[in-house]
């Protein structure tokens, strides 16, 4: 950590005995990511050589980071072969919405894990709806598998699909509880006409 940051966490560290909530509030908060800035490099370390399992830890902590030095790593990991580093990355992709990514989660969508397809859904409900997003997400409203279609109702709920009302209220009758149970919530989440 170089001298400028402990500067300036020494500065703030006082700020969490102050009797203004929100002053704790705010020194925490930087505090927080102050500490998260300088951490980035044994991050990134742990992304390079670590395990599966401190690959997959190390992709949230640089969503926990955010700002545009992570984004390169999250597009990087979304790319991989191994398939819990790629869900990982776009289920992170999807929750910072940074629009260099989008690109990328529609690509997702034709993954062969299924895992990954419903983070790209999920995570493309983040991002404004366009004409071109839309029509990519409902063909997956017809998967009945229980996993894909609920993901697809509620992404294109959120994004304010009145033209797939239709088919979402046809979900309510699927073999698939969470699938009937993810078009209750779409339909509730979906504006009136």
């Amino acid at each position: 950590m170089n001298r400028s940051a402990r500067q300036r966490l020494a500065l703030l560290r006082p700020l969490l005995r102050d009797s203004s909530e929100g002053v704790r509030t705010a020194a925490a908060h930087s505090i927080e990511r102050l500490e998260a800035l300088f951490s980035l490099e044994e991050v990134l370390t742990a992304l390079k050589t670590g395990d599966t399992g401190a690959r997959v830890r190390a992709i949230y902590a640089l969503g926990a980071i955010g700002g545009e030095k992570v984004v390169g790593p999250l597009l990087y990991c979304a790319n991989r072969p191994e398939e819990d580093l790629r869900a990982a990355a776009v289920e992170v992709l999807g929750s910072l919405a940074v629009p260099a990514a989008l690109p990328l989660l529609v690509e997702r969508l034709a993954d062969a894990s299924n895992a990954v397809q419903a983070r790209a859904i999920a995570a493309l409900a983040r991002f404004p709806a366009s004409a071109e997003l839309l029509d990519r997400l409902r063909p997956f409203l017809e998967r009945n598998d229980g996993s894909l279609e609920a993901e697809a109702a509620l992404a294109l709920a959120r994004l304010g699909d009145l033209a797939s009302a239709g088919r979402m209220e046809a979900l309510l009758a699927s073999p698939h509880a969470a699938t009937r149970q993810a078009a209750a919530t779409a339909l509730g989440l979906l504006p009136l006409q």
